[in-house]
């Protein structure tokens, strides 16, 4: 009796591993996909990221030229810079590598701006405006070297960012 079970338990087995076999690839492709998958969206991300900074670059570089051709306030600009900068998905740091224009910005940044300066009383607004020009004075030329070396950094990160 032993020895006719043989065959049947032989061939069920070989069922079993070409199920498992076949349970098994399909687990494989499945696996394959969701990597693809994971690799397109890391992709999209990425392109996503450069879309947004190429944006900030842009921008950065028309108040960069605003600024060299004394059309934007020194301390107006640096605010903008600043917050653009801080706003960059793909690279960081910025305040090591333009200090002088943070530093205008962090000196700045509690003054209040559009409507809230308008409800200042005049002896406050021209107070404020004293003490924002002494600012921009002490500053003025390492902002402006610091906005020379932004604008090289700018229009190499657009460059870079097109590619």
């Amino acid at each position: 009796m032993l020895t006719t079970l043989w065959p049947y338990l032989i061939v069920f087995a070989v069922i079993i591993i070409i199920a498992l076999a076949i349970y098994a690839g399909k687990l494989l492709l499945q696996l394959k996909r969701q990597n693809t998958l994971q690799k397109q969206a890391e992709i999209d991300k990425q392109n996503a990221l450069k879309k947004h900074d190429k944006k900030i670059i842009d921008s950065v570089i028309i108040i960069v030229r605003a600024m060299k051709e004394e059309q934007c306030d020194i301390s107006e600009g640096c605010w903008r810079l600043s917050v653009l900068l801080d706003s960059l998905k793909t690279s960081q740091d910025h305040s090591l590598q333009f200090p002088a224009i943070f530093e205008l910005y962090t000196a700045i940044k509690h003054m209040p701006i559009l409507d809230a300066r308008k409800n200042l009383e005049k002896r406050e607004r021209m107070k404020l405006d004293l003490e924002r020009v002494k600012i921009e004075a002490k500053l003025s030329d390492s902002v402006k070297a610091n906005i020379d070396s932004l604008h090289i950094f700018a229009v190499e990160r657009a460059s870079s960012l097109n590619q």
